[in-house]
């Protein structure tokens, strides 16, 4: 069986699986064109609330293919440089996604899985699941992203640490230091995830596509850009049919119905 990324449905939560068997679902150039076409559907796609990304057979995903990154060493630097163009791309996709998206990681996230688990918005871990920057184990430096959102993440000496050692990080001290949102027992992560899809499909789809939008910003814009974003968010969110409903629904002492 080839590598491929699967997506299913379930009521308003798009589930995107990563799957490669007998491989750990390592990562293939496959998987980042569909998952590019799938995430641009789903953000036409009003139906959708949120989107979860985990891996098949209760893995994550063990990183990069090092067969796939041997056979590239015969091969013109140009195609490991599109191959890496293309995983950003995904990593890009995920982050300007409007809707909400959830990693759902068990087992192990390592090297560029690691890296996609923390460009999703949230991430719902199993208690033994292993976080690993494994990079530097092979002779390699981080893609995906890596060092950007780490050292963002943590402190300068603690994401040092995780880049430089290249030793796994569990979930329960992941949790501490505020990368992981929630630590769930073994083999639920999918279902807690789904679960938390389900709370925020009932939350106003166009604030949260702001709300994502600004903390995007947040990074690299200065205070008082910042402010003049906020601003235009609030007041076009004001306008916005979400928010009559919101506020008529919280005066009226009932639960909102968003469209």
């Amino acid at each position: 069986m080839s590598a491929e990324l699967q997506a299913s449905r379930q009521d308003a939560t798009l589930i995107l699986t990563m799957s490669n068997p007998g491989a750990r679902n390592a990562l293939h150039p496959d998987m980042y064109a569909a998952a590019i076409e799938t995430l641009s559907t789903a953000e036409r796609d009003e139906s959708i609330r949120a989107v979860i990304l985990t891996g098949a057979d209760q893995v994550f995903c063990s990183g990069g293919n090092l067969n796939r990154l041997l056979e590239n060493r015969s091969k013109p630097p140009a195609v490991q440089a599109e191959s890496i163009d293309n995983l950003h791309g995904w990593i890009e996709a995920i982050r300007d996604c409007p809707k909400p998206v959830i990693a759902a990681v068990e087992d192990t996230a390592a090297g560029a899985g690691f890296s996609l688990a923390l460009a999703c918005d949230l991430i719902v871990a199993g208690a033994s699941a292993k976080f690993v920057m494994s990079y530097v184990k092979v002779g390699l430096t981080p893609d995906g992203g890596a060092s950007w959102f780490i050292t963002r993440a943590l402190p300068r000496q603690l994401a040092a640490e995780v880049l430089l050692e290249g030793k796994p990080v569990l979930a329960p001290r992941l949790h501490e230091l505020g990368i992981v949102n929630r630590v769930v027992a073994d083999g639920t992560a999918l279902d807690n995830a789904l679960a938390w899809a389900d709370d925020l499909a009932a939350l106003s789809p166009n604030a949260m596509e702001r709300i994502k939008s600004l903390t995007n910003e947040a990074l690299v814009n200065p205070l008082g850009q910042h402010f003049e974003s906020e601003k235009r968010h609030f007041v076009e969110s004001l306008h916005h049919r979400d928010a009559l409903e919101g506020i008529s629904a919280f005066l009226e002492k009932r639960k909102p119905q968003y469209k």
